[in-house]
This record gives structure tokens, sequence and C-alpha cells, in this order.
């Protein structure tokens, strides 16, 4: 009889919660003394400034189930726009003012209809969109990018992730998380995640006749 997988157990409950609140207050220290050149340095998502991805966060972290639906309806069922819409109203007159945004929303609980793993997917992924560009590193609690890439591993729910792994067998060299068969490709947890949510520079710290392959799968982010 296999042993359950260590996070198994809060991978969609509420324990999440405190390692969402957790990434966020990490992220938002990490901004606290960037310039205004920093602010406006492309992310990893393709069209997205640093800055923008913020608001983006923001949005996430203060939209519920009710204001989702009705803006989802507002746009027609234009899910793009949808977000685009959310991204503004968050973003403020300034870069201090998005931070300051991004800083109250630490806290929150409140999401659209997805589930709280996969806020803290978000919260990671579009964390390191911004860390990378800017060269910050942060060390993840290797618990935090374990459950993620789970989540991600097994589902294209938010963005195409079990998909794009497809006939690949991804493991880790810092942790527990292995899934699928095929060629391997191996690495960090984190690069790991990154990679199969779509962004193609993270392949550069993966190994294994299965990198060129996940490579060439990714797209814009």
């Amino acid at each position: 009889m296999t042993a359950p997988e260590p996070t198994a157990g809060r991978n969609r409950g509420s324990g999440v919660w405190p390692s969402i609140h957790a990434e966020r207050a990490a992220l938002a220290a990490d901004l606290a003394d960037l310039t205004d050149e920093g602010w406006a340095t492309p992310s990893l998502c393709a069209g997205l400034t640093v800055r923008e991805v913020l608001a983006h966060l923001t949005a996430g972290a203060s939209l519920n189930a009710v204001r989702w639906l009705a803006g989802v309806i507002r746009c027609r069922f234009d899910f793009d726009k949808q977000v685009s819409v959310r991204l503004a109203e968050q973003l403020g007159a300034t870069p201090a003012a998005t931070l300051d945004r991004f800083r109250r929303a630490v806290p929150s609980t409140t999401k659209p209809p997805l589930p709280a793993v996969a806020m803290l997917g978000e919260t990671v992924v579009h964390g390191e969109d911004i860390r990378r560009p800017l060269g910050i590193r942060h060390d993840h609690p290797i618990e935090t990018v374990t459950e993620v890439a789970r989540y991600y591993s097994g589902s294209d729910l938010v963005v195409m992730a079990k998909g794009r792994i497809g006939g690949l067998r991804l493991v880790a060299d810092d942790g527990p998380f292995t899934t699928g068969a095929g060629p391997v490709v191996k690495g960090p947890t984190l690069a790991l995640t990154m990679a199969m949510t779509g962004r193609a520079v993270h392949c550069d710290d993966l190994r294994g006749d299965g990198v060129e392959i996940l490579r060439r799968r990714c797209g814009p982010a």
C-alpha cells in the first residue's frame, strides 16, 4: 500500500491559506525598494510589466465568485477582457499605489471560483514572473512548491500544464515531486513548475532527454 503524499491532505482546503499569505508577504517585501525602471520591466507574462502582474495578483485576491461572474457577464464571456479590466482596477495611479493595494490584499482569503491551491499557484508562479526578470531570488519552502507542482501536473483548469507535460517524466532533485512517464525532465521543483506552466526560460534550469520537448511546448505565459 502506497503512503500518502505529504501535502495531499491540504491541497484544496483551508490549510493552503497560510502559505498563500506568506508568499504574498514575501513578494511585497521583495518589491519594497523597486525603482520606477524596475516597475516598468517586462515580466514573464507576455505583454505585461512587473507592475501589471502585481496588480493582477491583487485583483485575484479581491474578486469573489459573485463579482467574478458579474464581470464575466459584463465582458460577454471574454475572459481575457475580464482579466484586463480587473487588473486596471487595481493598478493605481503610481507604482507605490500598486504596491500598497497588494500589501492590503496580503491577508485576504477572497478568491474567484477556484480551489484555494490554484490561488497558491497563481501567487508562486506570478511571483516568479516578476522576480526572475528583476534578478530577485526567493527561496520558496519546498512544501509550498511541491504542492503547487502537484496541483498543476494534474490540472489544465487555470493554465495548460497537465497537457503540456503529457508523455514526459518530471523529477525534482530538491524534493519529493515526481510525475508522468517518458523522457525525463529533472531539476528544481520551482523550475519544473514554471516550465510546465509555459515559462520556457526556466527550461534553462532543467536537464534530461525531455527538456527540449518541454521547451518546444512552452508558449506565451
